[in-house]
């Protein structure tokens, strides 16, 4: 058969016959060449001897040098009583498995989702009613993202969480460690119910062990500290809007976050009312707050030196209303006890005897005021807009008690004027027992 084996030159001359042909190389290997009418292709066949029986398959090879090789790869099959047309089926079926395989493993790399993908995700899922959607993206721009982002949410382990939160904790900022592991909990949470993750990397890390124990603050302004606050204010360096906004906190118990974002729509004068809606509600409850002579000549300040006919405090552009933190951290500046070589004075201007304040020390201030100027307890509950816990109250007690609240921001405002007034014969009222 050797002596049959076709020279290079000899098979690039075959040509389409009128009749097809099956020209033998040797070794069992035939060229196959289909008949004009056939189209002419060029193919191999096989033939072998299995067990006595004569068999032809037909080679996967498209050259004469592959045609030889893989002739003489299924004849040392053959000789070990293996069929070659069964292993051809077989490496088929081998490279069709390997294939979907890869195909398989390359879906699920693509599957994959990073940190800041499962974070778009659920920002685009869960958080588009949440009111503090702008504060939870700004915390994990600035301190999850960067660390963590560009990693698989699968890959994620516990030892990538607590890396996120002692890199805060070593600025100082605990507090701030402590909001950011429970909505990185939210988030991982999230991925599992929707099957991105298996487990959740968070599920076995304390809040407080890993962060810090939450301390329910009940720092109150006394009395003396409010007449101080009134002296010191003046020189305190602050706009004139957050000295009013200072005092309309005080005076009318609400939040900062609703002060901040409040229009002057809001502001009815003739009526001495100031509207809180429930997008600007932290509890989704619209709220009205019924004016003292007191808090209506801070807004009445405020709007003489208002920079904006929409909002009462303005970004620099005046397209939208101050960042919430804009007053808060004003108030925390002037309570830094860090001195800053000229700034030193300013960075200090507003400490006050018993410690640091912060803007919803005023809210608290002015419901214990209130309390002890002998307002009936469920009447602050609705001053301050709180949601009642009792579930039967809240279901079958639906009174609003409006005359009974206008009447506690006014005597809350009347010892407010007292305090503000600068007069050594103010004498400070005692806090009922």
């Amino acid at each position: 058969m050797a002596n049959n084996k076709l020279t290079d030159l000899a098979f690039r001359k075959l040509k389409p016959q009128d009749k097809e042909q099956l020209i033998p190389d040797g070794g069992g290997l035939y060229i196959r060449v289909r008949s004009i009418t056939d189209g002419g292709a060029v193919s191999f066949r096989f033939r072998y001897l299995l067990k006595g029986k004569q068999i032809w398959m037909t080679l996967k090879a498209k050259t004469l040098a592959e045609a030889r090789k893989e002739r003489d790869s299924y004849k040392t099959i053959a000789k070990q009583g293996i069929d070659p047309v069964t292993e051809q089926k077989l490496s088929a079926e081998r490279t069709r498995v390997a294939q979907l395989a890869e195909q398989a493993e390359l879906a699920k790399q693509q599957a994959l989702t990073s940190v800041s993908g499962l974070f778009e995700r659920w920002v685009m899922t869960d958080l588009q009613q949440r009111k503090d959607l702008p504060e939870v993206q700004r915390m994990f721009i600035k301190d999850v993202l960067p660390v963590i982002g560009s990693i698989n949410a699968q890959d994620i382990r516990k030892s990538h969480v607590t890396d996120v939160i002692d890199r805060i904790k070593q600025r100082g900022s605990v507090h701030t460690a402590r909001n950011l592991l429970k909505l990185m909990r939210q988030m991982f949470k999230f991925a599992v119910d929707r099957d991105i993750i298996e487990f959740d990397p968070t599920a076995s890390l304390s809040v407080s062990k890993v962060t810090t124990k939450n301390t329910e603050r009940d720092r109150v302004l006394s009395q003396d500290e409010i007449k101080l606050l009134n002296e010191q204010l003046p020189a305190a360096g602050l706009m004139q809007s957050t000295q009013c906004a200072i005092w309309i906190m005080l005076s009318t118990l609400c939040r900062v976050g609703e002060l901040s974002k409040a229009r002057w729509k809001h502001i009815d004068f003739d009526a001495k009312t100031f509207f809180i809606p429930v997008e600007n509600s932290k509890n989704d409850k619209a709220h009205t707050v019924y004016l003292s002579d007191f808090a209506l000549n801070q807004f009445r300040l405020l709007h003489a030196s208002r920079q904006s006919e929409i909002w009462l405090f303005p970004n620099t552009k005046d397209t939208n209303h101050v960042c919430e933190k804009s007053i808060t951290k004003q108030i925390d500046g002037r309570q830094n006890s860090t001195v800053y070589s000229n700034r030193s004075k300013a960075n200090q201007a507003l400490v006050l005897p018993s410690g640091k304040w912060t803007p919803h020390d005023l809210r608290r201030t002015g419901a214990t005021m209130m309390g002890n100027l002998r307002v009936h307890g469920d009447v602050i509950e609705k001053c301050l807009n709180h949601t009642q816990e009792n579930k039967l109250k809240r279901v079958y007690q639906h009174q609003e008690l409006k005359t009974e609240q206008a009447d506690a921001w006014r005597i809350l405002g009347e010892r407010l004027a007292l305090l503000t007034i600068q007069s050594s014969n103010v004498t400070p009222i005692k806090r009922a027992s």
